[in-house]
């Protein structure tokens, strides 16, 4: 099964997606801050990677996500995050500055992240 890299400094939304994701027979990775991160994409190999926006520094899920794809531009990335409802802000894939294969806002329905890893594992 594949295995799914998550990088989010929130310990419960962690606790939780990885409940979810190896419930549902995936692999599951953690890292909680954007070094972390870049660590585990390299040596961890995901085959999907699940990114919060902002972590230490609110730009860190921009500033890793474009690092990852400098990488590995064939890993898909989902964006999980809540800034949009904390700063009333949208945010939108851009290939440059948010290099994001889709965004998603927390929280997320267990049956609705599931369908977003099946999608993005598929293509």
């Amino acid at each position: 099964m594949a295995n799914i890299l998550i990088v989010d400094d929130d310990q419960d939304f962690v606790s939780a997606v990885t409940l979810v994701l190896e419930t549902a027979g995936y692999g599951v990775e953690i890292a909680h801050t954007r070094q972390e991160g870049l660590i585990a994409f390299g040596t961890k190999k995901p085959d999907l990677v699940l990114l919060d926006v902002m972590m230490q520094d609110p730009d860190d899920g921009f500033v890793l996500a474009q690092d990852m794809k400098k990488q590995n531009p064939k890993i898909p990335i989902v964006m999980l995050t809540s800034v949009g409802k904390v700063t009333g802000m949208s945010f939108d894939k851009d290939s440059e500055m948010v290099p994001v294969d889709d965004f998603e806002q927390k929280p997320i329905m267990p049956n609705r992240l599931l369908a977003k890893v099946k999608e993005h594992l598929s293509k």
